[in-house]
């Protein structure tokens, strides 16, 4: 039964790993997703995708990777942020991740696990006969065994499929005039900390990995870039400015202050630097120094609506909303109201407490919805501004808005059942709230049957 448990528990542990964790929290910034959205255009029409059918997704996980988990999303963690040195390192990776998605890859990935299932589960019934007739050890050697070819079968589909995305990824930069020397490069640091870790790059033990081999990969892939038109393309050099500009600004939002400080002394006066030292700054609630380097970033480019918004965010966070309306009015104004600038002037408008900035707080937060309807945040500031003006339905509607994002299902289901019975028959805030009940209720119950492994509905 040991044995069993052991088969069981890894074929469990594989079905997870081809979910993502909803415990990982996605990291959203105007300028860090305009920056990723421009980089993987060309990549994405190389692919032949629709580029607003594809969202890149950061999420906030140190560890360096990336994956894609059904559409056609693909995720990078913060870690392979950090780790990359270059715009072009990204674009290999968001390059192979698109040859996971044009691949079938995710929907496939379903079949390699079925028939690793499949022998596991005939090894285990062999077994358990053998083990009825007496012959213990022989029984334990059928189920090794047959675990060990599920293992193998299930491991050999997923290199397999690791390798196809790797030369799908390669015919994209090609055909994107895109050099492979930074896909190399970020191959290279894989192999590198492979090796730290202390990682074998045998044969034997790459039966055991659900990827190739690094140093197989770079060997492989290498033949394939050298002999490309854009292998001796120079790199964009505004791509790698603006790489430079999110990197340091992930940096100092999510590093400590002291480790940002060390990457990004005093001494360094550069736009990355200065952006990096005034998340840390602020972090640290050293409210001066945050705004003393915003203002030295907005005198290298007073016009830059990102840098308005570094400062509009640290004097809102920091109690001041009435000041940080001005820098963060302009912000909104230069991106043409982009949804999460506009959601945070929303927020500052309300911030104020002055009653007249909440026409302009709804005009603005619906903009930004109208937008973007996946942003919990603007939702609820927009709830807010309901409340505070009496529209109490539609109050209760921008609420179950935000809480079946935040999968607050049970919450969201009561607060569409309000603004339904609130609002007038047959409007389009009537119909949304009606889509929101019924969303809430089949996810609702979908969380039970998961939770409970039988059939529920909400009471």
């Amino acid at each position: 039964m040991r044995l069993i448990a052991r088969l069981l528990a890894f074929l469990a542990a594989a079905t997870l790993a081809a979910q993502p964790l909803a415990a990982q929290s996605i990291l959203r910034d105007a300028e860090t997703e305009a920056f990723l959205d421009e980089i993987s255009a060309p990549l994405i029409e190389a692919a032949g995708l629709e580029p607003d059918n594809v969202d890149i997704v950061l999420i906030n996980d140190p560890s360096i990777n990336a994956f894609v988990a059904g559409g056609q999303a693909v995720y990078l963690h913060s870690g392979l942020i950090d780790a990359a040195d270059s715009a072009e390192e990204v674009q290999g990776v968001i390059a192979h991740e698109l040859g996971h998605i044009t691949g079938g890859h995710i929907l496939r990935y379903g079949e390699g696990m079925a028939a690793a299932s499949r022998i596991s589960l005939l090894s285990m019934i062999a077994g358990i006969g053998a083990a009825l007739a007496g012959a213990g050890d022989a029984a334990m050697g059928i189920m090794m065994a047959g675990q060990q070819a599920a293992m193998g079968n299930f491991l050999s589909f997923s290199r397999t499929q690791e390798s196809s995305a790797d030369f799908a990824g390669a015919q994209y930069l090609s055909d994107a005039g895109i050099s492979g020397r930074g896909s190399l490069e970020f191959f290279g640091k894989l192999l590198n900390q492979e090796y730290r870790y202390g990682y074998s790059q045998s044969d034997e033990a790459g039966f055991y990995r659900t990827h190739p081999l690094s140093g197989d990969r770079i060997s492989a892939l290498r033949e394939v870039y050298e002999g490309d038109p854009a292998w001796e393309r120079p790199p964009d050099p505004r791509n790698q400015a603006n790489f430079e500009r999110v990197k340091a600004k992930l940096t100092g939002y999510i590093s400590k202050p002291s480790v940002t400080l060390r990457k990004y002394p005093e001494t360094d006066q550069s736009i990355p630097a200065l952006y990096a030292r005034a998340y840390a700054y602020h972090s640290n609630a050293r409210v001066d120094l945050a705004l003393d380097a915003a203002d030295q970033l907005l005198a290298k480019d007073p016009a830059d609506p990102y840098f308005l918004e570094l400062k509009g965010q640290v004097l809102l966070e920091s109690g001041r909303p009435h000041e940080a309306l001005d820098p963060l009015r302009r912000a909104t104004a230069m991106t043409n109201a982009e949804p999460l600038i506009a959601s945070l002037f929303g927020h500052a408008l309300i911030a104020t407490e002055d009653d007249g900035n909440f026409e302009e707080a709804e005009r603005v937060l619906r903009a930004a919805v109208g937008r973007d309807r996946r942003n919990p945040f603007a939702w609820y500031q927009l709830g807010v501004v309901y409340a505070a003006r009496g529209d109490t339905a539609r109050a209760r509607l921008a609420s179950a808005e935000q809480q079946v994002m935040n999968r607050q299902y049970g919450l969201a289901l009561r607060s569409a059942q309000a603004a339904e019975y609130g609002l007038e028959h047959g409007t389009p805030d009537w119909i949304r709230a009606q889509d929101i009940g019924m969303q809430a209720r089949a996810l609702l119950e979908r969380q039970c049957e998961m939770e409970r492994g039988r059939d529920c509905a909400p009471g």
